[in-house]
Protein backbone atom coordinates (compact mmCIF):
# COMPACT_ATOMS: atom_id res chain seq x y z
CA UNK A 1 0.00 0.00 0.00
CA UNK A 2 1.06 3.45 -0.75
CA UNK A 3 -0.57 6.20 1.53
CA UNK A 4 -0.42 9.31 0.63
CA UNK A 5 -3.18 10.93 3.28
CA UNK A 6 -4.70 10.79 6.02
CA UNK A 7 -7.97 12.13 7.27
CA UNK A 8 -8.23 11.36 11.35
CA UNK A 9 -11.80 11.68 11.82
CA UNK A 10 -14.92 11.33 9.51
CA UNK A 11 -18.32 11.45 10.54
CA UNK A 12 -19.99 11.46 6.41
CA UNK A 13 -17.50 8.96 4.51
CA UNK A 14 -18.70 5.81 5.90
CA UNK A 15 -22.08 5.75 6.81
CA UNK A 16 -23.08 4.93 10.50
CA UNK A 17 -19.27 4.70 11.25
CA UNK A 18 -16.92 7.28 13.28
CA UNK A 19 -14.60 6.30 10.81
CA UNK A 20 -10.83 8.01 9.40
CA UNK A 21 -9.92 7.98 5.70
CA UNK A 22 -6.68 7.15 4.49
CA UNK A 23 -5.66 8.21 0.63
CA UNK A 24 -3.50 5.94 -1.92
CA UNK A 25 -1.71 7.22 -4.94
CA UNK A 26 -1.97 6.68 -8.65
CA UNK A 27 -5.44 6.11 -10.67
CA UNK A 28 -6.22 4.55 -14.31
CA UNK A 29 -8.71 7.28 -14.68
CA UNK A 30 -8.50 11.06 -15.52
CA UNK A 31 -11.81 12.35 -14.84
CA UNK A 32 -11.06 15.82 -15.29
CA UNK A 33 -13.66 16.95 -11.76
CA UNK A 34 -11.69 14.39 -9.59
CA UNK A 35 -10.82 16.31 -6.14
CA UNK A 36 -7.70 14.80 -5.80
CA UNK A 37 -5.54 15.08 -8.65
CA UNK A 38 -2.38 15.45 -6.62
CA UNK A 39 -3.30 12.04 -5.83
CA UNK A 40 -4.14 10.43 -9.98
CA UNK A 41 -0.84 10.74 -11.29
CA UNK A 42 2.25 8.90 -9.32
CA UNK A 43 2.18 10.74 -5.82
CA UNK A 44 5.53 12.84 -4.99
CA UNK A 45 7.16 12.11 -1.87
CA UNK A 46 7.23 9.52 0.54
CA UNK A 47 4.43 7.04 1.69
CA UNK A 48 3.17 7.17 5.06
CA UNK A 49 2.08 3.88 5.86
CA UNK A 50 3.86 3.71 9.12
CA UNK A 51 2.36 6.75 10.61
CA UNK A 52 -0.95 5.23 9.49
CA UNK A 53 -0.75 2.02 10.68
CA UNK A 54 0.45 3.47 14.55
CA UNK A 55 -2.39 5.93 14.31
CA UNK A 56 -4.81 2.98 13.43
CA UNK A 57 -3.23 1.06 16.82
CA UNK A 58 -4.01 3.98 19.10
CA UNK A 59 -7.28 4.55 17.68
CA UNK A 60 -8.50 0.58 17.75
CA UNK A 61 -11.98 0.73 19.65
CA UNK A 62 -12.13 4.11 19.86
CA UNK A 63 -12.81 4.73 15.82
CA UNK A 64 -15.73 2.63 14.17
CA UNK A 65 -13.30 1.82 10.75
CA UNK A 66 -11.19 3.17 8.09
CA UNK A 67 -12.52 4.09 4.45
CA UNK A 68 -9.71 3.57 2.07
CA UNK A 69 -10.21 5.96 -1.10
CA UNK A 70 -7.94 7.44 -3.56
CA UNK A 71 -6.63 7.62 -6.34
CA UNK A 72 -8.20 4.41 -7.10
CA UNK A 73 -7.38 1.78 -4.15
CA UNK A 74 -7.49 -1.64 -5.95
CA UNK A 75 -4.75 -0.73 -8.02
CA UNK A 76 -2.73 -1.28 -4.72
CA UNK A 77 -1.29 -5.02 -5.05
CA UNK A 78 -1.00 -5.42 -1.39
CA UNK A 79 -4.57 -3.67 -0.43
CA UNK A 80 -5.91 -7.26 1.09
CA UNK A 81 -2.60 -7.13 3.51
CA UNK A 82 -3.58 -3.59 4.16
CA UNK A 83 -7.37 -4.25 5.43
CA UNK A 84 -6.61 -7.48 6.89
CA UNK A 85 -4.16 -5.44 9.17
CA UNK A 86 -7.17 -4.00 9.50
CA UNK A 87 -9.71 -5.52 10.38
CA UNK A 88 -7.35 -7.57 12.95
CA UNK A 89 -7.92 -4.65 14.68
CA UNK A 90 -11.56 -4.68 15.28
CA UNK A 91 -12.26 -1.73 12.53
CA UNK A 92 -14.74 -2.19 9.70
CA UNK A 93 -13.41 -1.25 6.26
CA UNK A 94 -15.00 0.89 3.54
CA UNK A 95 -13.87 0.88 0.03
CA UNK A 96 -13.86 3.95 -2.66
CA UNK A 97 -13.75 2.67 -6.02
CA UNK A 98 -14.21 3.31 -9.43
CA UNK A 99 -15.05 0.17 -10.69
CA UNK A 100 -12.78 -0.55 -13.36
CA UNK A 101 -10.96 -3.61 -11.61
CA UNK A 102 -13.06 -6.12 -10.72
CA UNK A 103 -10.59 -8.77 -11.48
CA UNK A 104 -9.20 -7.37 -8.06
CA UNK A 105 -12.60 -6.43 -6.55
CA UNK A 106 -14.49 -9.69 -6.29
CA UNK A 107 -11.18 -11.49 -4.04
CA UNK A 108 -12.18 -9.05 -1.35
CA UNK A 109 -15.26 -9.59 -1.45
CA UNK A 110 -15.47 -13.33 -1.49
CA UNK A 111 -12.99 -13.66 1.12
CA UNK A 112 -15.67 -11.11 3.15
CA UNK A 113 -13.09 -8.48 3.36
CA UNK A 114 -14.88 -5.23 3.01
CA UNK A 115 -17.93 -4.08 5.10
CA UNK A 116 -19.05 -1.28 2.59
CA UNK A 117 -18.17 -0.05 -0.98
CA UNK A 118 -19.01 2.87 -2.49
CA UNK A 119 -18.74 2.52 -6.27
CA UNK A 120 -18.47 5.37 -8.60
CA UNK A 121 -21.33 5.34 -11.45
CA UNK A 122 -20.01 7.95 -13.81
CA UNK A 123 -22.08 8.32 -16.31
CA UNK A 124 -24.39 6.60 -18.59
CA UNK A 125 -22.00 4.42 -20.68
CA UNK A 126 -22.09 6.68 -23.67
CA UNK A 127 -20.80 9.38 -22.18
CA UNK A 128 -17.94 7.17 -20.03
CA UNK A 129 -15.05 7.25 -22.20
CA UNK A 130 -15.67 11.44 -21.97
CA UNK A 131 -16.24 11.62 -18.24
CA UNK A 132 -13.66 9.52 -17.11
CA UNK A 133 -11.06 10.97 -19.65
CA UNK A 134 -10.27 8.03 -21.62
CA UNK A 135 -10.67 7.61 -24.94
CA UNK A 136 -12.52 4.50 -25.95
CA UNK A 137 -13.54 3.42 -22.23
CA UNK A 138 -15.19 -0.08 -21.98
CA UNK A 139 -17.69 0.06 -19.23
CA UNK A 140 -18.05 -3.72 -19.20
CA UNK A 141 -15.47 -3.72 -15.98
CA UNK A 142 -17.55 -1.50 -14.21
CA UNK A 143 -20.97 -3.25 -15.33
CA UNK A 144 -19.00 -6.15 -13.84
CA UNK A 145 -18.15 -4.81 -10.72
CA UNK A 146 -21.51 -3.71 -9.98
CA UNK A 147 -22.80 -7.28 -10.55
CA UNK A 148 -20.58 -8.95 -8.08
CA UNK A 149 -21.87 -6.56 -5.38
CA UNK A 150 -25.06 -7.70 -6.13
CA UNK A 151 -24.54 -11.07 -6.17
CA UNK A 152 -22.27 -11.69 -3.19
CA UNK A 153 -24.73 -8.75 -1.14
CA UNK A 154 -22.07 -6.72 0.08
CA UNK A 155 -23.75 -3.32 1.60
CA UNK A 156 -23.25 -0.51 -1.18
CA UNK A 157 -24.18 2.16 -2.34
CA UNK A 158 -23.64 3.82 -6.47
CA UNK A 159 -22.88 7.39 -6.35
CA UNK A 160 -22.41 9.70 -9.63
CA UNK A 161 -20.92 13.62 -9.19
CA UNK A 162 -22.77 15.75 -11.25
CA UNK A 163 -20.65 18.04 -13.46
CA UNK A 164 -21.89 20.82 -15.95
CA UNK A 165 -20.67 19.87 -19.81
CA UNK A 166 -20.89 16.07 -18.87
CA UNK A 167 -24.42 15.48 -17.33
CA UNK A 168 -27.31 16.10 -18.73
CA UNK A 169 -30.88 14.95 -17.80
CA UNK A 170 -30.75 12.75 -20.73
CA UNK A 171 -27.86 10.67 -20.06
CA UNK A 172 -29.07 10.22 -16.11
CA UNK A 173 -32.13 8.90 -17.46
CA UNK A 174 -30.09 6.12 -18.60
CA UNK A 175 -27.95 5.93 -15.79
CA UNK A 176 -30.86 5.43 -13.93
CA UNK A 177 -31.53 2.85 -15.70
CA UNK A 178 -28.93 0.44 -14.28
CA UNK A 179 -29.44 1.18 -10.65
CA UNK A 180 -31.32 -1.80 -9.68
CA UNK A 181 -34.30 -2.14 -7.21
CA UNK A 182 -33.78 -0.97 -3.88
CA UNK A 183 -30.09 0.09 -4.21
CA UNK A 184 -28.96 3.39 -3.46
CA UNK A 185 -27.52 5.63 -5.43
CA UNK A 186 -26.35 9.35 -4.89
CA UNK A 187 -26.24 12.45 -6.77
CA UNK A 188 -23.60 14.71 -5.72
CA UNK A 189 -22.95 18.17 -5.98
CA UNK A 190 -19.48 19.09 -7.67
CA UNK A 191 -17.14 21.58 -5.53
CA UNK A 192 -14.08 22.85 -6.84
CA UNK A 193 -11.46 21.67 -4.36
CA UNK A 194 -8.68 23.70 -5.47
CA UNK A 195 -6.84 20.04 -6.80
CA UNK A 196 -8.65 19.08 -9.75
CA UNK A 197 -7.48 18.31 -13.08
CA UNK A 198 -9.49 20.48 -14.88
CA UNK A 199 -9.40 23.97 -13.55
CA UNK A 200 -12.87 25.50 -14.36
CA UNK A 201 -15.17 22.64 -14.13
CA UNK A 202 -18.39 23.63 -12.76
CA UNK A 203 -21.45 22.29 -10.74
CA UNK A 204 -24.71 22.92 -10.97
CA UNK A 205 -26.78 25.01 -8.15
CA UNK A 206 -28.71 23.34 -5.60
CA UNK A 207 -31.93 24.02 -7.35
CA UNK A 208 -30.54 22.62 -10.75
CA UNK A 209 -29.83 19.53 -8.85
CA UNK A 210 -32.61 18.92 -6.70
CA UNK A 211 -34.80 19.23 -9.96
CA UNK A 212 -32.36 16.33 -11.74
CA UNK A 213 -33.27 14.49 -8.47
CA UNK A 214 -37.10 14.90 -8.89
CA UNK A 215 -37.24 13.93 -12.51
CA UNK A 216 -34.95 11.25 -11.53
CA UNK A 217 -37.45 10.25 -9.06
CA UNK A 218 -39.91 8.81 -11.47
CA UNK A 219 -37.05 6.25 -12.99
CA UNK A 220 -35.45 5.67 -9.90
CA UNK A 221 -37.12 6.06 -6.41
CA UNK A 222 -34.20 5.32 -4.46
CA UNK A 223 -32.11 8.16 -5.84
CA UNK A 224 -31.00 10.51 -3.40
CA UNK A 225 -28.80 13.87 -3.05
CA UNK A 226 -25.23 14.13 -1.44
CA UNK A 227 -24.22 17.76 -0.39
CA UNK A 228 -26.64 19.69 -1.26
Amino acid sequence: MNIYGLQKLTLLDFPGRTACTVFTGGCNLRCPFCHNASLVRPAEGEPINGEVEDFLKKRAGILDGVCITGGEPLLQRDIADFIRFVRSLGLAVKLDTNGTLPQYLVPLLEEGLLDYVAIDLKNCPEKYAQTVGVPGFDFAPVAESIAALRRLGTPHELRTTLVKGLHTLEGLTEAARLVAEGEDWYLQQFVDSGDILKPGTEGFTPEEMRAFHASLRAVCPTVKLRGI
